[in-house]
């Protein structure tokens, strides 16, 4: 089984990537979040295999998080490979934490194939898996704890047209680096720098 690729990128198409590794070219299928962190020249990818009767796939992930919310998002009844990549194209490891628990089902049906049922069964299956996996750094804000000083950061956020995932997950680090009793510009411009990255 293939975990680990270190080779050159060879071309990058749409949702995946060629590595030539000593002159073969592995196939790989990749979110957008990871094809786009891919350097020119060359580069390492985490992979998952998957075997089956017709095919041997290589899915292929830039972080270690990323990978791990790719096997726990197939756990899920109805979520295959196609839309567990299509989930952590639109939303980060810490921004996934924060969907599940701000139980933000419009969050997860913008990703291609995540209708409002199955939307529901992934907040439903992941609520209690959710805090244990890795992101990408950052604790995430319980939604009612969300009160004073960050509750109005969040709204500021969300009214700049930023996701209340990712707002949430932002201000839950400039809380973890300010303090829960940082002033509301202090906040806000933290927040900010976090989701410029």
């Amino acid at each position: 089984m293939i975990a680990r690729l270190r080779g050159i990128v060879d071309s990058i198409e749409d949702g995946r990537c060629v590595v030539d590794v000593n002159g073969v070219g592995y196939l790989v299928l990749c979110s957008t979040r990871t094809l786009g962190a891919l350097p020119q020249g060359l580069a390492t990818l985490l992979v998952e295999t998957q075997v089956r009767e017709e095919a041997i796939t290589l899915y292929g992930f830039a972080t270690a998080a990323e990978r791990e919310w790719f096997r726990l998002l197939t756990t899920v009844q109805g979520v295959g490979a196609k839309v567990a990549l299509g989930i952590l194209s639109g939303l980060s490891p810490d921004q996934l934490i924060a969907a599940i628990a701000a139980q933000d089902k419009a969050g997860l049906t913008r990703a291609p194939g995540v209708g409002p049922k199955l939307a529901v069964r992934i907040l439903t299956e992941l609520r209690e898996k959710a805090s244990a996996m890795p992101g990408g750094g950052g604790a995430v804000m319980p939604v009612l704890l969300v009160k004073g000083a960050m509750a109005e950061a969040l709204s500021a956020l969300t009214n700049l047209g930023y996701k209340r995932a990712e707002a949430e997950a932002a201000l839950a680090r400039a809380r973890d680096e300010y303090g829960a009793e940082a002033a509301l510009d202090v906040l806000i411009r933290a927040g900010l720098k976090a989701l410029a990255k």
